[in-house]
């Protein structure tokens, strides 16, 4: 494994967990103030973030598993479980094997990445395969975080950390991820400015262990509303968590309209109205949203999350073909080859996947839907405003926090690989056993 500086809980993490908590107390008071939301929770330093010009606070809802932590709740690594419905993992899902799809690609343009950053820069971003690192991930914009800063290095060195993101994720995967920064870059420049998170060069990549075709190794791309996890073991690829999210989802930046999540949007009403009325029934929970409804998103890799909603066992072969539909836009982000690995898994299991709504179901509603199978979790929440005022949007515009009525300007989304494969854990226990 790929040596690093020596960290313990006196040096690195402490650091960053004192500064996180220094950073995010200050806007707990003038957060409340400001959206009439109070919390009376211990860890709400860590929950919500703050700071920008007049006081405006970040995108992102304040709290829980909807993506601001990791906070109090992370988990460190041998600590790691992963996503279960009762705390117990199921056995024998998963399996070191050959998948026949290439990985050279990603290891070279990983490989040439860390070769083109300074001595200092590669120092600051390499980690053992099996650090703490890797659950540390955050959507907030003002985290503090480790590795090499996109808006820090040169445009020769911040080219070569896109062509890694080319190769690992797809076309369409890179283009949001892209579209995701420049939104964010426009809410800074919305907010008026002046704040380094809210740029497009706030952006971070970390590696762990060393890219090899043989060895275990992977890379966390991450910054506000974007968290990639993408681990690696010969041919195998697991690319989760990836978190990925805006605010606003919509608008125009440099002379470019962007416009996010409409795929993850209709692709989950046509599924919903795929449904007969019985099935609907089942499958809705409630007409009434609140403001945050995401329950997997940072520090909460050991969430347990009982099934609920309406399991597929009973879909029509048109329905089935519906919820691979909405499950392939998820996988989809990560390159054509091992997102079809992946798919494969997900329909050894599709008779055991839940699909589960809260909210209304017309186009513009804001909702949360939920896919959950011993293999998969995705989830899609739009939820309030925080720092972006929508005027069109029915009352949800302005500034708001996670007690506004929500919106589809706000929209995160999250894919999960439950029992215990998310970072390749799991792959990475049974590589150590068999193999050394």
């Amino acid at each position: 494994m790929h040596g690093h500086r020596p960290r313990t809980p006196e040096t690195e993490r402490s650091r960053r967990w004192f500064m996180n908590k220094a950073l995010l107390a200050g806007g707990v008071a003038a957060m409340a103030t400001m959206t009439g939301c109070s919390s009376s929770s211990s860890d709400a330093a860590a929950s919500a973030s703050y700071g920008g010009p007049g006081g405006m606070p970040p995108a992102g809802p304040g709290g829980g598993g909807g993506g601001m932590g990791p906070g109090a709740s992370e988990v460190k690594y041998a600590d790691f479980v992963g996503v279960t419905t009762d705390g117990k993992v199921l056995e024998d899902l998963y399996s070191v094997h050959a998948t026949d799809v290439s990985t050279d690609k990603v290891v070279k343009a990983a490989q040439a990445f860390l070769d083109g950053l300074t001595a200092a820069e590669r120092e600051a971003s390499v980690f053992e395969v099996d650090d703490d690192e890797w659950p540390a991930w955050s959507n907030v914009d003002g985290y503090q975080r480790e590795g090499a800063r996109m808006g820090d290095l040169t445009e020769k060195q911040r080219n070569l950390g896109y062509a890694l993101l080319g190769v690992a994720l797809s076309a369409e995967g890179l283009a949001q991820t892209r579209n995701i920064m420049k939104l964010n870059a426009f809410l800074g420049d919305y907010s008026g400015g002046g704040r380094d998170t809210l740029t497009e060069g706030a952006y971070f990549f970390t590696f762990m262990g060393t890219p090899s075709t043989t060895e275990p190794w992977g890379f966390q791309y991450e910054g506000h509303h974007v968290a990639v996890n993408y681990f690696v073991l010969g041919d195998q690829v697991v690319m989760t968590p990836t978190f990925m999210g805006s605010e606003p989802t919509s608008a125009t930046y440099n002379g470019e309209k962007i416009t996010l999540f409409k795929k993850e949007t209709t692709a989950g009403l046509a599924l919903l109205r795929s449904l007969t009325d019985a099935q609907r029934r089942k499958a809705i929970s409630s007409e009434t949203k609140a403001g945050d409804n995401l329950k997997a998103g940072a520090g909460q890799d050991n969430l347990e999350l009982a099934y609920q909603g309406l399991v597929a066992a009973g879909f029509t072969d048109a329905q089935k073909s519906s919820l691979l539909d909405l499950v392939r836009v998820y996988v989809g982000t990560m390159d054509g080859a091992h997102a079809e690995v992946k798919m494969k898994e997900v329909e050894e299991h599709l008779d055991a996947t839940y699909f589960y709504w809260i909210g209304e179901t017309k186009d513009s509603s804001a909702f949360y839907y939920r896919v959950h199978s011993p293999v998969v979790l995705i989830e899609y929440d739009a939820q309030s405003p925080l720092a972006y005022g929508n005027k069109d949007s029915g009352g949800g515009g302005g500034m708001g926090g996670p007690g506004g009525t929500p919106t589809q300007q706000h929209i995160h989304t999250v894919i999960r690989t439950p029992n215990g494969r998310d970072y390749g854990v799991d792959l990475l226990k049974l590589h150590l056993e068999n193999d050394h």
